[in-house]
C-alpha cells in the first residue's frame, strides 16, 4: 500500500492531485472519481450500478478515513465511498483504460455523462 505524498483538491479544475514523489503525479476528475466511487449504491451488491449524468459533478471536500483511506464529498449529495490508498493508485495508475469502458457502458446503455441530456438508442 503506497500513500501519497500529498493530496490536493483543486475546486476551479474539480481535479484530485495525487502525489507519490516529485516525478508521479496523477490527476483524478471528479466525475471519473464519482463514477468509479467505490460504494454499494454504485458497486452494488455483485452488480454495478452504471452511473450517468455526472458531467458537472463537483468534489465538495475530502477527509481522511482512518489511516486507510480518504472520504470524498460531492456536490450530489454523494458522500458513502470510501476510497482506500490501493483503490486510489488503481484508479491513478488506470485512468485511461478505465475511462473508456465507462464510456463503452455509456453507450451500450443510451446513457449520456451531461445530466440535462437524453440519449436515444436507436435500432436499426
Amino acid at each position: 500500500m503506497r500513500i501519497p505524498t500529498s493530496i490536493k483538491l483543486h475546486k476551479r479544475s474539480q481535479t484530485l492531485e495525487l502525489s507519490y514523489s516529485a516525478f508521479e503525479r496523477y490527476l483524478l476528475p471528479a466525475e471519473f472519481l464519482r463514477v468509479y466511487s467505490p460504494s454499494a449504491e454504485v458497486r452494488g451488491h455483485g452488480k454495478e450500478v452504471l452511473q450517468y449524468g455526472k458531467q458537472y459533478v463537483a468534489l465538495t471536500r475530502l477527509e481522511p478515513a482512518g489511516q486507510y483511506a480518504l472520504k470524498l464529498y460531492f456536490d450530489d449529495g454523494h458522500e458513502s465511498g470510501l476510497y482506500s490508498w490501493d483503490y486510489l493508485e488503481h484508479l491513478a495508475q488506470n485512468q485511461q483504460s478505465l475511462w473508456q469502458d465507462y464510456l463503452c457502458k455509456l453507450q451500450a446503455a443510451g446513457k449520456s455523462r451531461d445530466p440535462h441530456e437524453t440519449v436515444v438508442k436507436l435500432m436499426l
